[in-house]
């Protein structure tokens, strides 16, 4: 019995990009209280669109830079500065990473 290889596209578009999200649907998409979100915001975790918090709007990677920021604070018990810190931190990583792939894809 031969066995066929076969590639599609695929195509689709990154939610996250597409996404703004209020303070509510923040916190219930990622199960945070809103005042841990005000924290992180103050912190410089997130970083919303809009003056005032009833006029805020989150993106995807807020959604997912909260999640983080969630599990950082509940599973490793990290207060709001440190939890800034390591998302900074993870971003670098991921930037210097991305670089160093780019890099070697250059070669």
């Amino acid at each position: 019995m031969a066995t066929q290889s076969t590639l599609a596209a695929l195509q689709g578009a990154v939610v996250e990009e597409e996404v703004q999200l209020t303070l509510v649907e923040l916190c219930q998409a990622c199960c945070a209280e809103q005042e841990h979100v005000l924290t992180w915001v103050l912190e410089g975790v997130l970083e919303p669109a809009g003056n005032e918090p009833q006029d805020w709007r989150f993106s995807g990677e807020s959604l997912r830079r909260a999640r983080l920021a969630l599990r950082l604070s509940q599973d490793l018990e990290i207060n709001p500065p440190g939890v800034a810190l390591a998302l900074d931190l993870m971003d670098e990583i991921a930037e210097l990473r991305a670089q160093l792939q780019r890099i070697g894809a250059g070669q």
